[in-house]
């Protein structure tokens, strides 16, 4: 499923020769990998398998349509009135914060008829892309000579900051300044943002996420996981130019088509070294850890319905990144991959060693990455398990202590969080009217300070400063028991107040706060400059030996911003047979009966009601070759006129590892229909003003 984990260039040196050097060619890209930057579209690939050059209008289009969910998905403008599609699974905490103990609008979907009935959003962003510039030499030009290490990172941090508020005040734009290869290049983003943002339809959970986790990340797959979002501005809906128009009729078998969404985060080009610290602790810490969650939010759901359906959406977001984390994990422990890797670091390193001017200025950067890694093993349990972790009310007291700190300060000496170019976004979610459950919320708290004690022990200075001589139980009924910190009239009173109110308040959270924030603070001073600046520095330098050695012919690893992705429409073998490039209706009904209708194979009412009066062979979802990974989730599919095609929710099993490598053999994007919701929404949702608007022929509502 999706954005928080979903799908995943191989994590070899990339980047193929220019035509400048005499090398031999290097790694390149293979078949239909890549997620890659609307900059540096794969304009080479695409002609030389597809027959197919995007124009740079066909690219602008795409670009513009195409949108970044602060939820941790993707989406598209599918209308000239705002409205966007995305995925159930990545509206689904929008769908929570506007329920009810009457209302469960996750479980049982929603429909707005009218402009009227669309039900706002507590606290959804939506990120449009407008512009890219390359501010690589700005950025590294703060960078002088004699600095170490921790004294550049500093001067990259300050110059990023000066760029981001440049431009938030020339252009009005939410402005990031990413970096990308290892920090060998930064990017300067300039996003449209979108905070009035309405819900007009999603389905039921259970055929959105049909199969449940047992199905979750397989194919052949029968979901309908889509939901629609309406985009406001000044009070009414958003009038586009760019959006995709809808082609009911899909995607065939072998059709070049293309992804354009925001994955989260790939680790393609990390070092050997890195690896082996994700593989040895990072892995199996977090698999632990979640394992452990889960069980809480288990016994907290046996309380009662209500307690179930509050913790429903976290238990659904868990048990979907556990099952990704796990194939990522084994990804890591296969030996070949893992061998493979290793092989192509020393084949890179042995060709940098092989020109002496290159050796002197890269070639030292593998080993300082090697020893940053290793000195992490000194404070990994610190890191674990310092901090109130499951709770969100303890996040909230936290963020304001070091929020009305911070904006005291000059801009450029400030927390990461806390600029000029970011507080507008850290406030709507600091202030965001959604509810907050304290008995889960003490429950989660309980259990995690309980994690922390057994991992860090009684003497450990965080350990005495959360419980104070309290049991774990009896700590986390106390701060969340008292704090007011739920109600955001009150979070917003003291960011008004400043430091004056924070220090006066007797809230227990926000006493705790304070005393844990000194550490925590700390902590991360201790993270820039022992690992961050080093691994900052020596990275850059690896990206640069790439540059040099293979050209630029390989997309960036992925960091939650908009890339393009290209492939076919095509099944691949499965189990001894083969699984095929589309489901149909046909399917979802003999899964049903196959499992004689039990649960997580049940069907929603309405699907029983009127199956009789359905089309069965009208295709439901369909897989291709395009590359993607967590983060994707609710990204367009897109066909070579720019149409939309199909929704991508989904990889199957063996795109796991694409977090590390891609095998075009096996690794599947899975999308739903563009038919198939369009099919739906007429037939099952008695939604047919919402089709006759994706499909460019109504008028208003």
């Amino acid at each position: 499923m999706g954005a928080r984990s979903k799908v995943r260039t191989t994590l070899l040196v990339f980047l193929f020769l220019s035509s400048t050097l005499l090398f031999p060619a290097g790694p390149v890209a293979r078949a239909d990998e890549g997620m890659w930057t609307f900059d540096n579209p794969p304009l080479k690939q695409l002609k030389e398998k597809y027959g197919f050059i995007p124009t740079q209008q066909w690219l602008d289009h795409v670009r513009l349509s195409s949108v970044r969910i602060g939820d941790g998905g993707s989406g598209s403008f599918v209308s000239p009135n705002g409205l966007v599609l995305t995925n159930h699974h990545v509206a689904r905490g929008q769908l929570q914060k506007v329920s009810s103990p009457q209302k469960d609008y996750v479980k049982d979907g929603f429909y707005a008829k009218t402009y009227d009935e669309e039900l706002k959003c507590p606290d959804l962003e939506i990120n449009v892309l407008i512009s890219m510039e390359n501010v690589t030499a700005r950025v590294q030009g703060a960078v002088k000579a004699g600095m170490n290490d921790e004294q550049a990172l500093q001067a990259r941090k300050a110059e990023i900051t000066k760029i981001e508020d440049e431009s938030l005040k020339a252009t009005g734009l939410r402005s990031d300044v990413i970096s990308f290869y290892q920090s060998s290049e930064y990017w300067l983003y300039c996003y449209k943002k979108y905070t009035d943002i309405r819900l007009v339809f999603a389905p039921e959970q259970q055929i959105a996420f049909y199969g449940g986790d047992p199905d979750n990340f397989t194919y052949p797959r029968y979901d309908l996981d889509m939901a629609l979002f309406r985009v406001y501005e000044n009070g009414k809906p958003l009038q586009t130019k760019d959006y995709l128009k809808w082609n009911k009729n899909g995607a065939g078998d072998g059709e070049l088509v293309f992804v354009s969404g925001n994955p989260g985060s790939t680790n393609r080009l990390q070092t050997y070294s890195q690896l082996e610290m994700q593989r040895d602790y990072s892995y199996p810490l977090r698999i632990k850890s979640v394992k452990r969650m889960l069980e809480v939010l288990r016994k907290y759901s046996a309380i009662g319905p209500e307690q179930r359906r509050q913790a429903a959406g976290q238990i659904f977001g868990l048990e979907n990144a556990l099952k990704a984390w796990d194939g990522e994990y084994q990804g890591l422990l296969d030996k070949n991959l893992m061998a493979k890797r290793e092989k192509e670091e020393k084949e890179f390193r042995a060709l940098v060693a092989s020109k002496p001017e290159w050796e002197k200025e890269y070639g030292g950067a593998w080993d300082a990455i090697a020893q940053a890694e290793k000195k992490q093993l000194d404070v990994i349990n610190i890191y674990r398990y310092r901090g109130l972790r499951g709770s969100r009310l303890a996040g909230l007291a936290l963020t304001i202590i070091q929020y009305v700190a911070e904006v005291k300060k000059p801009d450029a000496k400030r927390l990461d969080g806390f600029h000029d170019s970011q507080l507008e976004s850290l406030k709507f979610r600091l202030f965001s009217p959604a509810p907050i459950y304290p008995q889960l919320e003490e429950m989660m708290m309980a259990d995690g300070l309980q994690e922390s004690l057994e991992g860090l022990g009684p003497d450990d200075s965080f350990i005495k400063i959360a419980l104070d001589g309290e049991t774990p139980a009896e700590a986390a009924k106390e701060l969340i028991g008292g704090t007011k910190l739920a109600d955001p009239a009150f979070r917003k009173s003291l960011v008004d107040g400043g430091e004056t109110a924070v220090e006066a308040s007797t809230d227990p959270l926000v006493v705790y706060a304070r005393k844990y924030d000194p550490m925590a603070r700390d902590a991360r001073k201790w993270m820039e400059d022992n690992i961050a600046s080093v691994e900052t520095a020596a990275g850059g330098k690896i990206g640069k030996a790439r540059f040099v050695a293979y050209g630029k012919t390989l997309p960036p690893d992925a960091t939650f911003t908009l890339r393009l992705s290209y492939g076919a429409v095509k099944g691949y073998p499965l189990n001894g047979t083969k699984a095929p490039y589309k489901t149909t209706f046909y399917g979802l009904y003999d899964r049903w009966l196959g499992f004689d209708q039990k649960p997580p194979f049940n069907l929603p009412s309405r699907y029983v009601e009127r199956k009789d009066k359905l089309d069965l062979s009208m295709p439901l979802d369909f897989v291709s070759t395009c590359d993607i990974i967590g983060g994707n989730s609710g990204s367009p599919v897109i066909n070579k006129e720019g149409e939309l095609v199909g929704l991508i929710f989904d990889g199957n099993i063996e795109s796991l590892v694409g977090r590390f490598v891609y095998d075009e053999t096996s690794n599947r994007a899975v999308a739903v229909h563009s038919g198939a919701m369009i099919y739906a929404l007429r037939n099952l949702y008695d939604a047919g003003a919402l089709a006759d608007e994706l499909e460019g022929s109504a008028g208003t509502k």
